[in-house]
């Protein structure tokens, strides 16, 4: 049997080294939030910049097919409220958005079931554009930005790594 003495402070020792795990953990996990809330300001919008990346790629290779597609016009689903010809005034070599080198995603945010997406052009104004997230279909925004305050934080830790 030990003796009363031998097992003095090891119950201390113990309790140190099991703070010491308790602190790590936190500064651990407190990294990890802070890592993912980094990773999801940057990446919530990703599919739908993508779709309107696409978009851009489609007007510069003058595939006006292909561009107006992705507004949800198609054969099977004409848009009759926005016929071909009206998109090209909007879209096409004659329409002040014309210069599709110069365009650039600006800002995009999060709004219902949607993300707004500015389109940002040297020269000319800047065209707000809604992409539906379940369908990735383009539209027109209805806003120029979503209604009510924002802090813009997606958009300024892109900007802090897009230098």
């Amino acid at each position: 049997m030990d003796s009363y003495l031998e097992a003095y402070g090891a119950s201390e020792e113990h309790r140190a080294k099991r703070i010491r795990q308790i602190k790590i953990s936190s500064i651990v996990l407190l990294c990890a939030v802070i890592v993912g809330a980094i990773l999801f300001g940057i990446f919530r919008n990703y599919g739908e910049e993508q779709q309107a990346k696409a978009f851009v790629a489609a007007l510069r290779a003058q595939d006006y097919q292909g561009a107006y597609r992705m507004w949800g016009c198609t054969d099977a689903h004409p848009c009759s409220e926005y016929p071909l010809n009206k998109f090209l005034d909007d879209w096409g070599p004659k329409s002040p958005h014309a210069d599709q080198s110069s365009a650039h995603i600006g800002v995009s945010q999060s709004c219902g079931s949607g993300v707004v997406i500015r389109l940002d052009y040297k020269g000319t104004e800047p065209a707000p554009l809604w992409v539906e997230r379940g369908t990735k279909t383009i539209s027109f925004a209805p806003w120029p930005e979503c209604p009510g305050k924002h802090l813009h934080i997606g958009a300024w830790l892109r900007s802090l790594f897009n230098r």
